[in-house]
């Protein structure tokens, strides 16, 4: 991976706000870190806090599965070449059940056998909404619909415009990873 260089300062637990700290609490004792990115956000507290509720409810609420999203937002961080999301989240999607065969190929999993028709649908979903290709036609509209409710899309839709403005952030920034590099390189 090339040299990155860091374009903010990310702030420590000791720097933030007592709610921000609260966060971070949370998320050392979730993950064992705070992501880069979170501690550059968190220079706007109230941005930050209201980030996280946002993709905390996005991750944690609603009908569809956890694992679900995390293809989606692979997906997603794929198309969008974002190096320090597809870090984090495909070892989330590994641990969740996907292997690496699956996470990789991603593109082509409309020809495999090892997907669902549901994820081959979420995964076309995320295809279109993050190479904003207009709006869904009637038939791509009926066909999510055979596997989702309005409120699952919203879901699906939630995630993974999420994770286009997470990439379109880091990339922009070249936000390096605060995982161990022995994991980044898988």
């Amino acid at each position: 991976m090339p040299d990155k260089t860091s374009r903010f300062s990310r702030l420590t637990r000791d720097e933030v706000p007592a709610e921000t700290q609260k966060i971070y609490d949370h998320y050392m004792q979730q993950r064992g870190n705070v992501p880069n990115m979170f501690r550059t956000v968190a220079h706007r507290p109230e941005i930050f806090q209201t980030m996280i509720a946002h993709f905390e409810a996005i991750l944690n609420t609603g009908t569809l599965p956890v694992k679900l999203k995390e293809l989606v937002i692979v997906r997603t961080s794929q198309l969008n070449q974002c190096g320090y999301c597809l870090a984090s989240h495909t070892r989330i999607s590994k641990k969740l059940g996907w292997s690496e065969d699956q996470l990789t190929n991603l593109a082509e999993c409309a020809k495999r056998d090892d997907f669902t028709s549901a994820e081959k649908v979420a995964l076309q979903l995320a295809e279109r909404m993050t190479r904003n290709e207009g709006p869904l036609t009637d038939e791509e509209w009926k066909e999510i619909r055979e596997f989702y409710s309005e409120g699952e899309v919203v879901e699906l839709m939630a995630a993974i415009g999420l994770f286009n403005y997470f990439n379109r952030f880091n990339n922009l920034l070249n936000m390096e990873s605060t995982m161990p590099a022995a994991v980044v390189a898988q």
